[in-house]
């Protein structure tokens, strides 16, 4: 598959998963959802694994980046998978907006890259200008909203760590093996997590086709399909794929999930957005011409 071809596909994978992570959970728990999601996962990524005979070594160096992978995914999904039940859909896209921001703090730390400059700066300050406004929002929308909020902004934290872990430690297997090994070491935690909340006595249609659209869609073919974009593209270009989720999952959520999105989730919305392209884009502005002069000669 073709970079271009699987930069589209996690998009709408990207922008329908927030919508099947409330599905899932609903009358079953999300501790089952997401145990059954990465269950199915897993078992379709073991298939493809030994039908193409792909590598799955698991020396000291691969399992260091199964560990990479596998851990910061039980915390990240868990985190989200549990603010669902307290935040519409569509706010879990919006705040995973601030992806690339901390993808890009990250990577200064942790790779050495230049990511303070003007452009990202300014883009930065307006994303979390968003984010103030969707959390003032959940104030006074529901009891417990602002707990969804603080929820996916630290499943948002450790996703982008995650990301650049995975960038620095430079795996040589496929995408599908990196995948693969992570839900290895990820899988029974979700497993053993839901075992200690029960299981369900009966799961809804609805329910059971969210898990099996997320667990063979959003886990065996989009995990792998972002890691081969991780791994060909910047980390930071990857991060941006959140540019466009947020509008498409808050519309869906709206559709098909009759979520109601008030003019301070879409200010909010438009403020992340636009930090997102001053953050990308901002070295291409004519306004940084005239800002480098006149900090050289401010006389």
């Amino acid at each position: 598959m073709s970079i271009a071809a699987a930069y589209l596909t996690v998009i709408v994978i990207w922008s329908t998963t927030p919508l099947g992570i409330q599905w899932s959970g609903a009358e079953v728990g999300y501790e089952f959802g997401v145990a059954l999601r990465m269950v199915i996962g897993l078992t379709v990524l073991l298939a493809i694994v030994r039908i193409w005979r792909l590598a799955l070594p698991w020396d000291k160096h691969h399992l260091q980046i199964y560990l990479a992978g596998g851990l910061p995914l039980f915390i990240a999904m868990s985190t989200v998978y549990w603010a669902a039940q307290f935040i519409p859909s569509g706010w879990i896209s919006v705040i995973f907006g601030l992806t690339p921001f901390l993808t890009s703090l990250f990577a200064s730390l942790m790779l050495g890259e230049k990511s303070f400059t003007l452009g990202k700066s300014l883009g930065m300050i307006l994303g979390l200008a968003g984010l103030i406004i969707v959390f003032s929002e959940s104030l006074e929308t529901a009891e417990k909203a602002w707990v969804g909020v603080i929820a996916v902004c630290l499943s948002s934290l450790t996703h982008s760590f995650s990301s650049v872990l995975l960038k620095k430690l430079k795996p040589g297997i496929p995408a599908v093996s990196v995948t693969t090994g992570s839900l290895i070491v990820a899988t029974p935690l979700f497993v053993s997590n839901s075992l200690m909340q029960g299981l369900p006595e009966y799961i809804p249609l609805q329910s059971l086709a969210a898990i099996v659209y997320l667990g063979i869609m959003g886990s065996a073919l989009g995990f792998p399909l972002y890691f081969y974009c991780l791994k060909n593209l910047h980390a930071e270009r990857v991060a941006l794929i959140t540019l466009i989720t947020p509008v498409t999952a808050l519309l869906l959520g709206n559709l098909l999930n009759n979520e109601t999105i008030s003019h301070n989730i879409w200010l909010g919305t438009g403020f992340i957005l636009a930090g997102l392209t001053i953050y990308e884009y901002g070295k291409y502005l004519p306004w940084k011409k005239h800002w480098i002069r006149w900090n050289r000669d401010p006389l």
